[in-house]
């Protein structure tokens, strides 16, 4: 009968222990229900500020195309201008280059004409620069009677502007 009381109290102490055991693993089941949970959470969190931080990083990727766009866009426009401009300013030095042509042409014909005592006076009065690119476009017949009849410093000062060559531009103007 002892051995009988002693097996039924181990049986009792097993059930005992069985019993605690599913509970404890009940309650850690529970327990770990709750993590899972959590953690499901932060990576629902962590999920939705991914796709929020990837639709912030679209719209400003978006944005940047637009204005890199739009810089584009004024560039070429820029260079277009830049391109008419260029081509605008060699036709005025074009158009220039033939007035000046024509005006010196005139300017040079109307010496050429001219009496050489007369050129010589006109010639005399006008700054060196001057005298010495009107001079120097007329043939060298005229230019050496047009000096015959000159102030003799006047024309010593017009023949060293000559030997300089062209252009004949005053000393302390900039071109």
């Amino acid at each position: 009968m002892k051995s009988i009381a002693l097996l039924l109290c181990l049986s009792i102490l097993m059930c005992a222990e069985t019993i605690d055991c599913t509970q404890v693993f009940e309650e850690r089941k529970t327990e770990l229900l709750k993590e899972v949970e959590k953690i499901d959470e932060a990576r629902q969190s962590f999920e939705a500020l991914q796709a929020a931080t990837n639709a912030l990083f679209e719209k400003q990727r978006s944005v940047i195309k637009e204005k890199e766009n739009a810089i584009e866009k004024t560039k070429q426009a820029i260079d277009d201008k830049e391109k008419k401009i260029a081509l605008m300013l060699e036709e005025n030095k074009k158009l220039l280059e033939l007035i000046d042509s024509k005006k010196n042409g005139k300017v040079d014909e109307t010496y050429t004409k001219m009496k050489e005592a007369s050129a010589a006076a006109i010639l005399e009065k006008l700054p060196l620069h001057e005298a010495a690119a009107i001079i120097f476009s007329l043939p060298a017949k005229k230019i050496s009677q047009i000096f015959a009849k000159m102030d003799a410093q006047k024309a010593s000062e017009i023949t060293q502007r000559l030997r300089q060559g062209p252009p004949f531009i005053e000393l302390n103007q900039n071109k």
